[in-house]
């Protein structure tokens, strides 16, 4: 139990600070150490559904997802908060910033001005029309008229803010209009699809295309997606691709890898959840479900791949869980930490009706495993598995976790925790 005592961690909702704009983050960032397995006790709580993304703008840490309340750290205040809220990093205050959103936010990015850029599966913003993207003023609720992009169907899975640069990802097949199977790159400011981008994914015998994350390198050179799609440009690519999106185009690289192609479960178009470069943007670590154990297919893993390679290309580690997935990945330096519902590590000879394996660990919901080699870390905080860890934000004094669950570190967090540096 970690408290801390702060004069501005009152239970009143408060209005955003006017605070010095800082440039959005498209990699996780570096850490000195692990931190620690005790989560601090002042955030706020989720008190139903879903937590999918989180973003910290300035000192203030935006929450999207599928949910109606939050709670402040003492669960005496309740306060009405659909699909999105925000809260002070550094005392969890719950702030003022409570937009009307129909639907779930499924990701977030930093935007200037202290704005927010959100996308997900909502068709109106306050009122007015926005499928899938919108932009929001943190300052005073209101909805950014300027920034007018909107996905024809489906919805958008993950956003990446560089600059005026905005790339998203999700499942549709036109942006204003513009044909884009799946990722896109606009005008930060206007909404604008950049007609020069366009990574040509294509998924011959899928039912539909979709990007299900991606992330840019912390250079912004280089962009790595995963998701339902076999192709890109007209080169095998399944269900992973790196361009180079240093210039106007999104050229693809010539660095691509097999480990995916064995097929999980039947029923899965793709079995990718999540994909994160390295802070020094050496390396990325792909989270991967697909309700199969297996001590050589890729199926409820994580693996390292080398970014700087080129070629055909096999992972560097792979850890396994034995028949659990894992849908969240975050990388410090120290450590790659993974979250979905898996109760253990190092299992390549475990299954999920018959228990773990060799050599397995417990890591029940959350855990770190070491970047060079892959196998777990000490660090063993627990969480209650639920569905599983959906979304990590990496923090400069620590990890944030969202989830659809309220126990971590063994205590109550109502969908949302952190764990501080030590």
């Amino acid at each position: 139990m970690r408290r801390r005592l702060l004069a501005a961690a009152a239970v009143a909702v408060v209005a955003v600070p006017a605070l010095i704009d800082t440039v959005p983050a498209t990699a996780d960032r570096a850490h000195p150490s692990v931190v620690s397995d005790d989560p601090v006790d002042w955030t706020p709580h989720v008190l139903d559904g879903t937590v999918w993304s989180l973003a910290l703008v300035g000192d203030t840490v935006v929450v999207g997802g599928a949910f109606t309340k939050v709670a402040d750290s003492s669960r005496r205040q309740t306060y009405e908060r659909k699909n999105i809220f925000a809260f002070g990093l550094n005392d969890g205050a719950i702030r003022a910033f409570a937009p009307q959103v129909d639907g779930a936010v499924y990701s977030l990015a930093a935007g200037p001005d202290h704005s927010v850029y959100m996308g997900g599966a909502f068709k109106t913003v306050n009122g007015a029309q926005q499928r899938g993207l919108a932009r929001m003023s943190l300052r005073d609720n209101t909805r950014y008229g300027s920034f007018n992009a909107r996905v024809n169907w489906g919805d958008i899975r993950a956003l990446v803010s560089r600059g005026e640069r905005l790339y998203a990802g999700g499942t549709f097949s036109a942006v204003n209009g513009v044909q884009r199977l799946g990722l896109v790159r606009l005008n930060g400011e206007t909404g604008s699809v950049d007609q020069s981008f366009d990574a040509r994914l294509t998924g011959p015998g899928l039912k539909r295309v979709r990007v299900e994350h991606f992330d840019v390198s912390p250079d912004g050179n280089r962009l790595i997606a995963v998701g339902a799609f076999l192709r890109s440009n007209g080169a095998d690519r399944t269900q992973i691709a790196q361009f180079d999106v240093g210039g106007s185009g999104a050229g693809l690289v010539n660095w691509y890898t097999d480990a995916f192609k064995p097929t999980c479960m039947k029923g899965f178009d793709t079995y990718l959840r999540q994909v994160k470069f390295s802070p020094d943007g050496s390396y990325v670590v792909v989270a991967a479900t697909g309700r199969a154990s297996s001590a050589q297919k890729l199926c409820d893993s994580a693996a390292r791949f080398e970014v700087r390679a080129t070629g055909r290309l096999n992972p560097t580690w792979v850890q396994r869980t034995g028949g659990d997935s894992l849908y969240a990945v975050a990388i410090t330096g120290p450590a790659v930490y993974l979250g979905g519902h898996q109760r253990w590590f190092d299992n390549p000879y475990g299954t999920d009706g018959n228990g773990p394996g060799p050599g397995a660990v417990s890591r029940p919901g959350i855990g770190a495993v070491s970047p060079s080699t892959g196998k777990a870390l000490e660090w063993n905080p627990t969480r209650s598995r639920g569905v599983g860890v959906r979304t990590f934000l990496v923090t400069p004094d620590g990890l944030l976790v969202g989830s659809d669950t309220d126990q971590l570190g063994r205590e109550f967090h109502g969908r949302i925790g952190l764990f501080p540096l030590r």
